[in-house]
């Protein structure tokens, strides 16, 4: 199933995409898709309720998208793990999976405007597969352990600034944390339709220039591995959000350092996930 969030900033219905192309509302099964509703089996109760055909049909158009999970916990990222972006930003390859934060106030709509922030000169993309948590991962034992605790997968953009991210104080947290740095969406795909999560192709344009083309199936640490490793160190809930990484190809790593500048798009797509595009602006 494909689940996703429609209407103003704050004030988004769930919906669902049904098989036969139509737009269902979830108003009357949940107030929203958020951790409460994940927990509570509410992706079962809507494969269920689209079977027996009594969900109301939505009219799509005109519709703002946003995230397609409402207000993530936190937002757990992982660096440098597909080693053709570890190469082309001169860093090993690393033995462990490199774990940092990001506020989670910085999600927003697929098609949401990005802000530049004041003072920067190095805003750069990062097309990520993301995974949603939707049961509690305490202490996980195996790799089948941390795929039953998946919800489902989405497009994230980890957009970074990179100067405030290693030349100021060597804290990630400031290059990763700025308003509205972790567009989402446009939709939460299920596993059983999303496939294998480690044979997806990735691929990111600027102003339609190619940019990235990686596949998931070349990260360092695959998706059940980060799930579990993490559910070691700290407990994730229904409603978190995992950024995996992204492969080569960003601003920092190419010639010139081609950084987004005010008016720049970008574009987004993951096999089966979707697309995104994103206009850059100057905060």
């Amino acid at each position: 199933m494909k689940l996703l969030r429609m209407g103003a900033p704050g004030a988004e219905i769930p919906a669902v995409l049904g098989e036969d192309g139509c737009t269902y509302s979830l108003s009357g099964l949940t107030a929203d898709i958020d951790g409460p509703f994940l927990a509570s089996d509410g992706i079962d109760r809507v494969r269920d309720a689209l079977a027996a055909g009594t969900l109301p049909t939505i009219d799509p158009a005109d519709q703002r998208i946003g995230p397609p999970v409402a207000r993530p916990g936190k937002v757990v990222c992982i660096g440098l793990n597909y080693r053709d972006h570890a190469e082309e930003t001169g860093a090993a390859v690393p033995e462990r999976p490199v774990v940092f934060m990001k506020d989670p106030s910085t999600v927003v709509g697929p098609y949401d405007q990005v802000l530049i922030p004041r003072g920067s000169v190095k805003t750069d993309w990062e097309v990520e597969l993301a995974v949603v948590i939707g049961r509690e991962a305490r202490y996980l034992a195996d790799a089948e352990a941390a795929r039953e605790c998946v919800a489902g997968y989405a497009i994230s953009n980890d957009v970074s600034e990179r100067e405030f991210q290693l030349e100021f104080s060597g804290q990630w947290d400031l290059g990763k944390s700025c308003e509205s740095f972790n567009p989402l969406g446009p939709w939460l795909v299920t596993p059983d339709e999303a496939g294998d999560p480690q044979d997806l192709a990735l691929r990111l344009a600027v102003n339609s220039e190619t940019r990235q083309s990686g596949h998931t199936k070349n990260m360092v640490f695959d998706v059940a591995y980060l799930v579990r490793y993490l559910s070691q160190y700290m407990v994730l809930r229904p409603g978190d959000v995992i950024n995996t990484g992204t492969p080569a190809g960003v601003a920092l790593g190419l010639p010139g350092n081609p950084y987004l500048r005010d008016g720049d798009t970008v574009e987004l797509s993951i096999d089966g996930l979707g697309t995104q595009r994103q206009t850059f602006r100057n905060a």
